[in-house]
């Protein structure tokens, strides 16, 4: 079997750390694996397949004789990197914002675009963590009919902020327990107990940045390219697991029996439908594995056109890391 050098880029990050177990778990054929972070931790050691792999400090001169390089750096490293990475003749899968919306680079989900793998030119963008539980879980609805609109709502974990996120959540509830207080460095305000309705920052006509993305992304990952979305996007006292409610509008009718089928064959979901025996989609059913879960399957009671439900998936796996080294099984083939 052909073996491939791949460099995980921001190694010692929650999605990094993640890229480098997914690439055991789904015994992906590295044939030499190069970790990248910053000069304050090239000389460490991490583990890969049992074994001691030393970090490299993340420059211009650490791609060559690169296959693959898995991206989980923020948008002005992976800037800055990318002519080096295309110059060594590596493929960037990069899951920064940084070129998602490049009309040069493709932005994938496999599940739902793998055709468009065949035309990148050396990046290819992951796209947004909530964009891909929600495509994930929609996507075979357009083959019933279009989707014309959606409607959204996320319900992020405090893990999408970040490895501190959940640190500073589980820190806020301890000292409330203990009559403390705990002053928030992560998010804005406190999250224990209470939900943050603003995720990134302003972006147009009263929209963030993160709720305009799954209009964008959606877009160009379903090929849909007059797709409207209202989003709202909340941070939520969860630890792991995105949850997005979301209404998709037609231009006939659907039927939740149609869209229970589509929904049952669709790849990279699960149906989790059964309201009358407590039976749906749940962050801690969620988390931990790959697999978009769709329940609260229902017709829209304002549009005889719409239906709505409700979707989780884990958002470093599905949402980052397990989407991009799916990118490059899709590479490989």
């Amino acid at each position: 079997m052909k073996t491939y050098t791949v460099a995980v880029l921001g190694a010692t990050g929650a999605v990094g750390q993640e890229m480098i177990n997914g690439l055991q778990e789904r015994n992906f054929p590295v044939g030499k694996l190069i970790p990248l972070a910053s000069s304050r931790s090239a000389g460490k050691t991490l583990k890969f397949r049992g074994e001691d792999v030393v970090i490299q400090e993340a420059n211009e001169n650490a791609f060559e004789g690169v296959d693959i390089v898995l991206g989980a750096a923020e948008n002005d490293i992976a800037k800055k990197l990318a002519p080096a990475i295309v110059k060594a003749g590596a493929v960037f899968v990069d899951n920064s914002s940084a070129f998602r919306l490049d009309p040069k680079v493709p932005l994938i989900v496999p599940e739902v675009n793998p055709e468009d793998v065949a035309w990148h030119n050396g990046i290819i963008s992951n796209p947004n963590c909530s964009t891909i539980i929600t495509v994930t879980a929609v996507n075979a609805l357009n083959s019933i009919a279009p989707i014309r609109t959606m409607t959204a709502s996320t319900y992020q974990a405090v893990s999408g902020a970040g490895a501190g996120g959940p640190i500073e959540l589980m820190g806020e509830v301890e000292a409330l327990a203990k009559g403390e207080t705990y002053e928030p460095q992560i998010f804005p305000y406190q999250i224990a107990y209470n939900l943050i309705t603003q995720i990134g920052s302003e972006q147009e006509a009263g929209y963030t940045s993160e709720e305009m993305k799954m209009q964008y992304e959606g877009r160009k990952i379903m090929h849909l390219p007059e797709l409207k979305v209202s989003c709202t996007c909340i941070r939520v006292p969860v630890i792991r697991s995105h949850s997005i409610s979301v209404s998709c509008h037609f231009d006939k009718p659907v039927t939740v029996e149609q869209v229970r089928e589509a929904i049952s064959k669709a790849p990279g979901c699960k149906l989790v439908d059964d309201l009358k025996n407590k039976q749906y989609p749940m962050p801690l059913d969620t988390s931990g594995q790959d697999i978009v879960f769709v329940g609260r399957i229902r017709p829209d009671l304002t549009d005889d056109c719409g239906i709505c439900l409700w979707c989780c998936g884990d958002q470093v796996r599905k949402g980052a890391a397990i989407n991009a080294i799916q990118i490059a099984e899709l590479l490989i083939k």
